[in-house]
């Protein structure tokens, strides 16, 4: 099961920043096994929010020349406080650095004013055929699928 965890960007500076939005609601499958007496968003899926809030970044700073965008690194990762059904969860993330192969990021989330997450990221990108030809066609399936995605939380029109 795939999850997209960014409901809305607000605000997309190419190439600096990104603040975007995550609202957590009780329908939430994962939330029915994660503490069912006091349902929270998992630790992991706020960092997940932050990689894909990030990623969303780099594909529109680079024109989403590469299809893969994924987390090499996370580091400083500092979890703050619990994620509710009913919180709109707040991201931001500050591009350090964007090439064509790698990025680096300082990354938080907010309720409200309450910090919830902190972490330092490392994304890579590159595209499947880079070490596999007949992969292009896969690439070009997953740029656009990318594009759309965009298109539909506010990214790009």
């Amino acid at each position: 099961m795939r999850f997209i965890l960014l409901d809305r960007v607000l605000e997309l500076e190419s190439g600096k920043n990104i603040t975007a939005v995550k609202a957590v609601s009780l329908a939430e499958e994962y939330l029915a096994d994660h503490f069912p007496d006091f349902p929270v968003l998992p630790g992991v899926m706020m960092l997940e929010a932050l990689v894909q809030t990030a990623a969303t970044l780099v594909r529109v700073t680079n024109n989403f020349e590469q299809s893969m965008v994924i987390l090499q690194e996370a580091r400083n990762v500092k979890y703050k406080s619990f994620v509710k059904p009913g919180n709109l969860l707040t991201l931001k993330i500050e591009a350090k650095k964007i090439d064509n192969d790698s990025s680096t990021f300082k990354a938080s989330a907010f309720v409200e004013d309450t910090p919830m997450i902190e972490a330092r990221l490392k994304l890579k990108h590159y595209n499947l055929a880079d070490n596999d030809r007949t992969l292009k066609k896969n690439d070009l399936q997953i740029i656009e699928a990318m594009k759309n995605n965009a298109r539909l939380v506010g990214a790009i029109t």
